[in-house]
């Protein structure tokens, strides 16, 4: 008489995240309530993350601080690859390309998941310095300041 292996199980996905959810998750962030981040975009292999351009966080030449970029290509990129891994997920390392220094009124960050596997996602992240009023009538300018790429895994 032989044995029978069982067949392997797949590992289920936890169940996905909303943007309300996700700004949950970022408002239970003591370090993006400090610098007053935003998720405006959350879903689909995308996260796309907003932060206002306050003296506070700038350096002594005016720019924003290139810690302010790093943060949000960071928190981005990981929110991005939740999308598709899930909500259990921290950043194992990512890259940053400073391309010019960012001014005006906000930062935009938006990343986008390039692969994901079973237990990782690379994702990639592009920082737009943003200048003009913010209204609804298009005026806004947005400048490349930063492209970043990261590696996002599982946890669960």
């Amino acid at each position: 008489m032989t044995e029978t292996q069982p067949e392997p199980r797949p590992e289920p996905r936890p169940e996905p995240i909303d943007l309300a959810m996700a700004r949950k998750v970022l408002e239970a962030q003591p370090f993006s309530r400090l610098v007053r981040a935003r998720i405006t975009r959350f879903g689909e292999g995308a996260a796309t993350l907003e932060i206002g351009a306050r003296e506070e966080l700038q350096q002594q030449n005016g720019f924003l601080h290139g810690g302010v970029l790093a943060y949000a290509a960071d928190n981005s990129i990981t929110f991005a690859a939740g999308t598709t891994l899930g909500p259990a997920v921290l950043t194992s390392g990512f890259s940053i390309q400073y391309v010019r220094p960012a001014t005006g009124t906000k930062l935009v960050a938006r990343a986008v998941v390039a692969h994901t596997g079973r237990r990782q996602a690379t994702v990639r992240c592009e920082l737009f310095s943003v200048s003009g009023t913010g209204g609804t009538g298009g005026d806004d300018t947005e400048t490349l300041c930063a492209i970043a790429q990261g590696t996002v895994l599982s946890t669960a």
